[in-house]
């Protein structure tokens, strides 16, 4: 296939790609779902489990392997702008308001899914072709436990602020503990993926160069932003330079982390939580927000989609292995947390609404088992089947908080 030949398939499939998401959005509006789910179930639909099952041929024309990449590629570009969006819209105060709480529920959200991740992958990788050869059991072991302890943090964020619960007891306390919860996973995942090149001085750079890109960009970095800014923003002349200036860093900022071998992602939240706020914020929000989750966001979820194969799962067994891991995540993880928040001293209301959003997995774990799966540590099989958990916990998330929580419930935190 040309390049021209390519372009052309291109547009089609973006085209299929951005209607079949809106119409599943429309489908699942009416049972409380946000659009981020409709584009995980469209992701799934449009990919060999389903359209690949019904029109093989035809799917395989609409989505040529030659275009795989270059879907991956501009992916990875929205899930960069995405993150780097929601760092803008992280708030650190939440972490100190909360901070008690927000540990003891974060720390409930990672020990318990993690252990029983670990426990699993332990029992389950020499009996099923769920790993790559090769891969040793402890970082089978810290693979399935951080995949198990993610949150949907970008989903939790969105729920919180939709529902009005920003600045509540509740909205503040379930923003803390996701934020803690996923930072601790994602350093998880950077142990395993640094180890699985058998080099100790790659994973050495991968914490420590982490560590302290974050900690220089909240600290000499966030003033040097702050300048920056103010600088371009001081005169009409340079306010053009706002918008290229915030995109040049973050692609350097992406590059850099991907370089240091952790992921893009890290250093586009990190870079966008250490921004200046205020008119600046929500000047980039406007900017970059609508194209992104719009047009760029869903094709990571069709990346995704067409990496998953139901019929990899189809055998009883296989099936039995699913379920096992979906309520092994959804006891490790809702269960644990909502019993955690009770603990902490949290109302039985307060506490069954923190379950639901924690267990929620969504966006944040599909990175996870993409790059899991991309650096070959796991198979295709076992990427269904996370991918399967992934969606159903994200799908329980909105009916069962809106069953437990009511409008007017909140405290002020």
């Amino acid at each position: 296939m040309s390049n021209f030949e390519l372009s052309i398939a291109l547009f089609l499939q973006f085209a299929i790609i951005l209607a079949a998401c809106r119409l599943v959005g429309f489908l699942v509006r009416p049972l409380g779902q946000p659009q981020v789910v409709a584009e995980m179930i469209t992701g799934v639909l449009l990919g060999p489990s389903l359209f690949g099952l019904v029109a093989p041929g035809l799917q395989a024309q609409l989505f040529p392997s030659e275009s795989l990449p270059i879907i991956y590629s501009i992916a990875q570009m929205g899930l960069v702008l995405y993150m780097f969006l929601i760092g803008l819209e992280f708030d650190l105060e939440l972490i100190r308001k909360r901070l008690k709480s927000a540990v003891f529920v974060s720390w409930a959200g990672i020990v318990t899914p993690f252990t029983l991740g670990a426990l699993l992958a332990w029992g389950l990788m020499d009996r099923f072709p769920l790993f790559a050869p090769g891969v040793k059991v402890w970082e089978a072991a810290l693979f399935l436990g951080s995949a198990m302890s993610i949150t949907a943090f970008p989903m939790l964020a969105r729920i919180i602020s939709e529902r009005g619960l920003s600045g509540t007891a509740l909205g503040t306390l379930a923003l803390a503990a996701g934020a803690l919860d996923d930072a601790a996973a994602w350093c998880l995942l950077a142990v395993v993926l640094a180890s699985f090149t058998g080099k100790m001085s790659i994973a050495l750079l991968a914490l420590f160069g982490g560590a302290s890109y974050g900690l220089f960009m909240f600290t000499v970095g966030r003033k040097l932003l702050a300048k920056l800014f103010a600088w371009l923003l001081a005169l009409p002349s340079r306010e053009p330079l706002v918008l290229p200036a915030a995109l040049t860093l973050l692609m350097l900022a992406a590059w850099f982390t991907d370089r240091l071998g952790i992921y893009a992602v890290f250093g586009a939240f990190i870079l966008g939580a250490a921004m200046p706020r205020g008119l600046l914020q929500k000047r980039l929000e406007s900017q970059i927000g609508p194209l992104t989750t719009v047009y760029l966001l869903p094709m990571f979820f069709i990346n995704s989609g067409l990496s998953t194969k139901f019929s990899l799962i189809a055998s009883p067994v296989m099936l039995g292995i699913a379920a096992l891991l979906l309520v092994a995540a959804i006891a490790g993880k809702g269960i644990a947390c909502g019993l955690a928040a009770r603990f902490a001293g949290e109302s039985s209301k307060d506490a069954l609404a923190i379950g639901a959003l924690m267990n929620s997995r969504g966006l944040m774990e599909l990175i996870l088992l993409n790059i899991g799966y991309e650096r070959g540590m796991i198979t295709q099989t076992l990427f269904t089947i996370l991918v399967i958990m992934a969606v159903v916990t994200t799908i329980m998330a909105v009916p069962l908080f809106n069953r437990v929580y009511r409008p007017g419930d909140a405290a002020p935190a």
